[in-house]
């Protein structure tokens, strides 16, 4: 399977990989990939911990159609909540 691939400045090539999702379970809502995301892909998200009888605030994936596959939401999350995986062409 072909996967979309790109050109860095320097001549290599590159192969972007989408968000898929996050993990609400790790997700502490620091919001951290949502200040790395230039792309405005993420939002927070509150949900009931019913456990606890509060809510909470997680990162969730509301605009998926505009990650370009820079991953930098990934590489500022503290707990690797992100799931990625490139693109077929």
């Amino acid at each position: 399977m072909a996967f979309i691939t790109g050109i860095t400045k320097g001549g290599s090539t590159w192969t972007p990989t989408f968000v898929e999702g996050i993990d609400h379970d790790k997700c502490i809502g620091c919001g951290r990939c949502y200040k790395a995301c230039s792309r405005k892909v993420l939002a927070p998200l509150d949900i009931e911990d019913e456990e606890n009888y509060s809510t909470r605030m997680v990162m969730e994936v509301v605009a998926e159609d505009n990650c370009i596959g820079c991953a930098a939401c990934g590489v500022a999350c503290p707990k690797k909540c992100f799931s990625f995986a490139p693109m077929a062409a």
